[in-house]
C-alpha cells in the first residue's frame, strides 16, 4: 500500500477524499461555470463521451 506520507493516508484515501470535496464544489457552480469546465475538460480529453 502505498502512502502520502503527510497524514499517513493511503493513496486510495486521499484519491476518495478529492473526488468528494470536488463533486461537492462542482454542486455549486453555476451554468456558465460548468459549461466552461466541461470546455475545458473535453479539449484536454478528460472527458470521453462515449455512451
Amino acid at each position: 500500500m502505498a502512502y502520502t506520507g503527510r497524514f499517513g493516508q493511503s493513496d486510495e484515501y486521499r484519491r476518495e477524499e478529492l473526488i468528494r470535496i470536488i463533486e461537492h464544489s462542482v454542486e455549486k457552480l453555476t451554468l456558465q461555470e460548468l459549461e466552461a469546465l466541461y470546455y475545458d475538460m473535453s479539449t484536454k480529453n478528460y472527458i470521453n463521451e462515449q455512451y
